[in-house]
């Protein structure tokens, strides 16, 4: 059935005087922008109103846009929330982009135990534990973790113990190596236990006392044994015990809980530089790249930094400094308080230390930038620069997203394929995708890419449910094959009604199996061997090989281990162990009778009679 084409002075009428987020859709139906507004109505009129002194960006994203969808919202901070997450989902091309994004260790203390552990973790989640950080390194963590354990030997087991806990064996290994004061076997008081527990939390707050004092005694007590070798690591550790100390203790304890944000621009070249301030210490700092769309300024790149980053970080901090304003200060604010669940300021420091500290940030992205910037140019040009010589290089008018597909197989058996996404030239692994073969038997790569191509775009028309990562279109289809390969990709394309909307390319060979041209519109399109394209080429068609590769391998080697009991309906891994424990080969098994089934352990008669039925029903 042909679309209906949409109609945008009717459906402008329609927008509703509520907030709410909008989505811009382009050419092949896919979001090319997610935005929010405090009123649907008022906002997304402004786009398609002349005279409005629009930049550059929104008026090339203006003729694109072929309709657009809304999302009501109760406020104008749930709507903040959902702009981030559709903004992570459908990455859009207009969208001011987040391109790194990483969670931050932490160590915790698991308080409502008798025994505390000190532990590490990958977020902080909301539990009775008491939790340290978040750090910007693993490794300065895990260090801090091992001296804690050399100096005051915490356990790390999981086992439950409690003052009564009767001790059963002997202690672990730990124990042997000095790393544990064995409390399982009550070698240690809770008493005890627990002022080791205390100098550890004290060292994680920036108190090196408590702990520098219990090994300065045993230091001593070495000394006078004459023990002077182990006196000597006691001296080490109170050294190891003071660098962290010192290390957490960086500066003014009155900033509390606290983001020192600094931002450089470059053309669309930007860096934010964040500074990690926990109960008054600098814990670190962290850059982050940023993609800014041309006509951006400042506040739009700080904005879709702060929106981003911190729907996603595992911690909100009670206050935030900025280098300037952002645009609905309020609706920011009112998000990251109720991701918190304590109050967050957001400020813009006028004078003094604080105003300082934003220069810094700021002086600290400007360098990293300045520093990096000729390797991220290098990395511009690997990934969308070729990108785009392969678009001017095909005659495209944009080019994004590439899909490229390749058959696995041994000898026509366990066929399978590999969907392969390249974005703006990098790998987007989250859309990777692996089919195995159903409609076709034998060995025959067309009608097995024929299959292929033909259940992908048929899911990206499916139900809402069932298109679920098949939703998006390919700017390009990249076939691993010339002419015939190409034909079957327009051959699919033509049958589900797609037809000159996915551009088709194929990659033609050499001798040594290395592209040497791309067959478009019938034609054969010559690349340079050395050039950005045919290096971008070639890692798409290696990934493509490798992928469905390691799939077909993964698939030969479960092959290996399949047993006959694996297709027997209602035969699964339990009882198929206990029937090969309580037989001694298969052929017991098959001449056993219903009652012998019976009697093995986790066999029911039903399962006895299909184990029966299995053996003895003629196909």
């Amino acid at each position: 059935m042909e679309e209906l084409e949409f109609n945008f002075e009717e459906e402008l009428k329609k927008l509703p005087d509520l907030p709410g987020v909008y989505l811009m859709h382009g050419d092949l139906d896919e979001v090319i922008y997610v935005g929010k507004a405090i009123v649907l109505k008022n906002r997304v009129r402004q786009y398609f109103q002349s005279g409005r002194g629009k930049t550059t960006k929104i008026l090339q994203m203006v003729d694109h846009i072929r309709r657009f969808e809304y999302i009501v919202t109760d406020s104008e901070a749930e709507a903040l929330v959902l702009e981030s997450n559709l903004i992570k989902e459908y990455q859009p091309k207009y969208n001011t982009l987040l391109k790194d994004s990483k969670g931050y260790p932490y160590l915790y203390v698991t308080v409502n135990e008798e025994y505390p552990r000190v532990l590490y973790a990958h977020q902080m989640k909301k539990d009775k534990n008491k939790y340290f950080g978040p750090y910007t390194s693993g490794t300065a963590v895990k260090e801090t973790l091992d001296l804690l354990q050399k100096t005051l030997k915490l356990r790390t087991c999981h086992k439950t113990i409690t003052a009564d806990t009767i001790p059963v064996g002997r202690p672990c290994l730990n124990y042997q190596m000095k790393l544990c004061d064995a409390p399982c076997q009550g070698y240690i008081s809770c008493e005890e236990y627990q002022k080791k527990i205390q100098a550890a939390v004290a060292l994680l707050n920036g108190n090196d006392s408590i702990i520098t004092k219990i090994l300065e005694q045993k230091m001593q007590e070495a000394a006078e044994r004459m023990d002077y070798e182990e006196a000597m690591q006691y001296r080490d550790l109170i050294g190891s015990v003071r660098f962290v100390a010192t290390r957490q203790k960086l500066s003014d304890r009155n900033y509390d809980d606290m983001d020192v944000v600094g931002l450089h621009v470059e053309e669309t070249d930007a860096v934010v530089c964040v500074m990690f301030f926990r109960e008054g210490k600098v814990i670190g700092r962290e850059h982050f790249h940023m993609q800014a769309a041309e006509g951006d300024e400042p506040a739009d790149i700080l904005e879709g930094f702060l929106n981003q980053y911190y729907a996603g970080t595992p911690y909100v901090p009670a206050r935030i400094l900025l280098p300037s304003a952002v645009a609905e200060t309020q609706i920011l604010t009112d998000a990251l308080s109720a991701r918190r669940g304590g109050k967050v300021e957001l400020a813009v420091p006028e004078r003094g230390e604080k105003l300082r500290l934003v220069r810094l940030a700021s002086e600290n992205a400007r360098i990293f930038l300045t520093k990096d910037g000729e390797k991220l140019k290098k990395e511009e040009e690997r990934t969308q620069g070729a990108m785009q010589k392969l678009c001017e290089l095909l005659g495209m008018d944009g080019l994004s997203r590439v899909e490229s597909f390749d058959i696995s197989n041994t000898g026509g058996f366990n066929s399978v394929a590999s969907m392969v996404v390249f974005e703006d030239g990098r790998p987007k692994k989250s859309d990777y995708r692996k089919f195995r073969i159903k409609w076709v038997q034998g060995m025959n790569d067309y009608a097995s890419m024929e299959e292929v191509l033909t259940r992908r775009f048929e899911r990206a028309r499916a139900t809402e449910s069932e298109r679920k990562g098949f939703e998006r279109l390919p700017d390009l289809l990249l076939m691993d094959g010339g002419k015939g390969q190409v034909h079957i990709a327009e051959k699919v394309l033509e049958s589900l009604g797609l037809s000159g909307k996915i551009p088709v390319c194929g990659m033609v060979k050499d001798d040594r199996h290395r592209t040497r041209g791309l067959y478009f519109h019938d034609e054969l399109v010559d690349i340079d061997l050395h050039g950005p394209v045919f290096q971008l080429i070639t890692r798409i068609q290696d990934e493509t090989h490798r992928f469905a590769i390691e799939y077909h391998r993964s698939l030969r080697q479960k092959a290996q281990t399949h047993s006959i009991l694996d297709d027997i309906p209602g035969i699964g891994p339990k009882r198929r162990l206990a029937l090969m424990t309580n037989f001694d080969c298969l052929d017991d098994i098959r001449n056993a009778d219903v009652e012998t089934l019976c009697a093995v352990p986790g066999m029911d008669r039903k399962s006895a009679q299909a184990v029966y039925a299995f053996f003895h029903t003629e196909a």
